[in-house]
């Protein structure tokens, strides 16, 4: 999988610009609010249909601009693949695939995959479950676009009820109601739960082997789901459980007028030498177990797929010590990778690899420079 080229036309800070990459390591080097995320941003985009950095496009589009472009050309095994991303600021954004309009981001996350760290990515192991239920539902919609559909037909339904809970003139024929909301819920609700069971049991697969690898065996993680739904065997039994479990606390949630039962209260436990986390790790282990994960995420995609997803290193790399970064610096041999760093001089154990340079300043690219003063010369 590789990304070849990309234009951009109104894309945050890049008024128009075109630039080709390498198939091994590019790194992405400049002082910060450069523009050297937005690239890494794009080339989500083109995966994802979406930022990884905001939910509203209209803050993609460039300050005064009514619309802005992504043009990527994108090689997927022996397909060629010509993705474009048009953004409108008082319209939905149009994607097309070799000229051809897609309806909606499913159709894109058919092909082309994508892994990111970025330094946000550390709110995984120490802030509320929200970030770590938001990471699996990434992790499963990239190999299960349809996994995403059902998410969000969930939360809706969930919304509808929690809005019934809330209402005073529903009072006389709520149980009715509920009863219609309680059936949609456990039936998505049980695909949902079913989904990150099997993706946290992957995961747990992958990452003991890699953070054993990472840590020189001085280490040790285990993932578990943590959930308030009931987990059988089976799909139906899953579905049953929930549907049973709404009923038995529909009075609670009457008083409390919220869900309380289902996936949107799901956390995924991450345990550090049979030590929660989030309450034991240290800014470092916190940073290894990120990595973990997400060198597990790659691990998956290429057994699902076949081949191995480009990695997107925003701003972490340098901040890894020496060992970790020569692990992580042979795995890029199977990849295309991005890495963003502040000071090439940082950039250390990829003696080894064909790697390009770009420097980004003040929204411009420009390749293969060795120092700031000819960056700054131009």
């Amino acid at each position: 999988m590789i990304v070849e080229g990309i234009r951009l036309i109104n894309f945050r800070n890049y008024k128009n610009i075109f630039v080709s990459f390498s198939s091994d390591v590019n790194i992405l080097v400049g002082k910060n609010a450069q523009g050297k995320t937005n690239i890494l941003e794009a080339i989500y985009m083109c995966s994802n249909g979406r930022s990884f950095r905001t939910y509203r496009d209209k803050e993609i589009i460039s300050f005064d601009k009514d619309e802005a472009y992504i043009g990527a050309n994108i090689k997927v095994g022996q397909l060629e693949k010509f993705t474009e991303i048009k953004l409108h600021n008082d319209k939905p954004k149009r994607i097309r695939v070799n000229k051809s309009e897609l309806s909606n981001n499913r159709e894109l996350n058919t092909g082309f995959k994508v892994v990111i760290f970025s330094p946000d990515d550390l709110k995984l192991i120490k802030e509320g479950p929200s970030n770590r239920r938001n990471y699996l539902d990434n992790c499963i919609s990239q190999l299960k676009p349809l996994y995403g559909y059902n998410l969000n037909k969930y939360y809706k339904v969930l919304i509808q009820r929690n809005n019934a809970l809330k209402s005073i003139r529903l009072k006389g024929d709520i149980d009715s109601l509920l009863d219609v909301f309680d059936i949609q819920l456990a039936n998505l609700g049980s695909l949902i739960i079913t989904e990150r069971r099997a993706m946290i049991d992957k995961l747990n697969k992958e990452s003991k082997e890699i953070h054993s690898s990472l840590t020189k065996g001085n280490e040790s993680i285990s993932l578990y789901y943590g959930t308030n739904t009931p987990l059988f065997k089976s799909l139906k039994e899953i579905e049953n459980g929930f549907l049973d479990k709404l009923k038995a606390t529909r009075k609670t949630d009457l008083i409390n007028r919220t869900t309380e039962v289902g996936p949107h209260r799901d956390d995924l436990l991450i345990y550090i030498n049979d030590k929660e986390s989030k309450l034991f790790a240290s800014q470092g282990q916190q940073r290894s177990l990120v990595l973990t994960l997400k060198l597990s995420e790659v691990e998956i995609i290429k057994k699902d797929i076949g081949v191995y997803p480009v990695l997107l290193l925003d701003d972490v790399f340098s901040e890894l010590d020496e060992d970790r970064r020569l692990y992580l610096s042979k795995l890029f041999n199977n990849m295309q990778t991005f890495i963003t760093i502040t000071d090439a001089v940082d950039i250390k154990g990829l003696e080894n690899h064909n790697i390009e340079y770009f420097y980004v300043k003040e929204g411009l690219i420009f390749r293969g420079k060795k120092t700031w003063r000819e960056v700054n010369d131009q």
